[in-house]
Formats: structure tokens, C-alpha cells, sequence
């Protein structure tokens, strides 16, 4: 009996036990307190480094609409989803690869607002030649077919925005021939939307998701 109530008068206090459990749980929700208001702090500075990002994109996204506003309201070009579709005829000649004077002009115009859209962002532009699909005439000896027509018109497009100031590390081309239509080739109305050359923003990095194309029916644009 004595030496249970030795026992007793050593045992600690049940008040210093819970004087520690509290502690411990203070301790526990300061910690919580902190991060929460840390995750507060960068929640709310994400959300401005948001908010910075979408002002800039609107206002990437107007200069080149307002770049494009005669050619787009002429329905010479048009604008979807950040990608420029210029008409061939707009651009070239019928079976030709040199641009026309209306064409070297609308490029030109073009190269300011494209290197402000192209500002700050991780992107480059793809100038893609497109055409309908008509087979080339065999009377036409400089074009081999119509993948080499598009890839020369591509090209040419590309060296104007390079000669009118735009980094030649920004662009590069590519052919589509007439696999890529935006509409029936029906009749020539349809024709005419296909053949085209089209200025798309992609991902830097990525340019080996292009695959070249090496056969099928080449079609003339115009």
C-alpha cells in the first residue's frame, strides 16, 4: 500500500498533461493559420500575374484585329482563333509564287502586330501554303506539283515578313497541299476558300508535330 501511494506522489499532474495537449495544438494551428494565409498571399498573387497575362493577350489580340480590320471587313483575309488566312488570289497570280503588289503590301502591314502578338509568349508562326484539288496542268513546268507549289508560296510569304522585319527565328514554313480544305471543293466558289496561305501562331518546340506531306493529288490555287 505504501508503495502505491509512493507511486502517487510521483505521478505527474493531470493538469500539466492537458497544459501540454493544449500546447501542441496551439502549436498545430498556428502552423495551419500560416500556411493558409500563405496560400492566400500566392493564391492572390497567381491570380494577378492572371489577370496582367489576359490584359496583355486582349491587347496582342486587338493591335493585330486592328491591323486587319480593312483586309478583314474587304474579306481578303480572315481571323479565326488567332490564325490569318489570306486568299491566294490576294497573294498571288494563278500559277505563280511571286506576290503580287496588293499582297507585298498586306504582308508588310502585317509584321508589326504580328511581333507584338508574338511578345513576351513562347510561340513562333507557321506560314502554311494550302491548295484545292485540281491536278497541276502538264503544260506548267516550274511547279513539279501542287506540294511544290504550296511550299514555294509558303516561302515566299515567309522571306516577306522576314525581309519586312520580322526575326527569321520566328517563322517557318510549311506545305499543306489539299489536304487541309476549310470547305467542299465543289465548285470554284469553295476552290477559291482552299487555296490559301494561312499565318498561325504554334508552340516553340512543337514544330515537329508538322508532318511533310509526300503524296496524293496536287490541285493548282489560284
Amino acid at each position: 500500500m505504501e508503495t502505491l501511494e509512493h507511486l502517487d506522489d510521483h505521478s505527474p499532474p493531470i493538469w500539466a498533461i492537458f497544459g501540454d495537449l493544449m500546447s501542441g495544438l496551439v502549436g498545430v494551428f498556428v502552423l495551419l493559420l500560416v500556411w493558409t494565409i500563405g496560400y492566400q498571399v500566392e493564391l492572390s498573387h497567381s491570380l494577378q500575374e492572371e489577370i496582367h497575362k489576359r490584359k496583355a493577350e486582349e491587347q496582342r489580340r486587338m493591335a493585330l484585329e486592328k491591323a486587319l480590320a480593312g483586309p478583314l471587313a474587304e474579306g481578303r483575309v480572315t481571323l479565326r482563333d488567332g490564325r490569318i488566312g489570306i486568299s491566294g488570289s490576294v497573294l498571288f497570280s494563278l500559277n505563280s509564287d511571286q506576290l503580287q503588289p496588293e499582297g507585298r503590301l498586306l504582308i508588310k502591314s502585317l509584321v508589326a502586330p504580328l511581333k507584338v502578338y508574338l511578345d513576351e509568349r513562347n510561340e513562333i508562326l507557321m506560314i502554311s501554303g494550302f491548295t484545292d484539288d485540281l491536278s497541276i496542268g502538264s503544260d506548267n513546268l516550274k511547279f513539279d506539283d501542287n506540294w511544290d507549289l504550296s511550299a514555294q508560296r509558303a516561302l515566299t510569304v515567309t522571306r516577306a515578313l522576314i525581309e519586312n522585319g520580322m526575326p527569321p527565328t520566328l517563322v517557318f514554313a510549311a506545305a499543306f497541299g489539299e489536304y487541309q480544305p476549310v470547305a467542299g471543293n465543289t465548285n470554284e466558289e469553295t476552290r477559291s476558300r482552299n487555296r490559301r496561305v494561312e499565318i498561325a501562331p504554334v508552340p516553340q518546340g512543337h514544330t515537329q508535330n508538322v508532318q511533310p506531306q509526300t503524296a496524293g493529288t496536287p490541285g493548282i490555287p489560284k
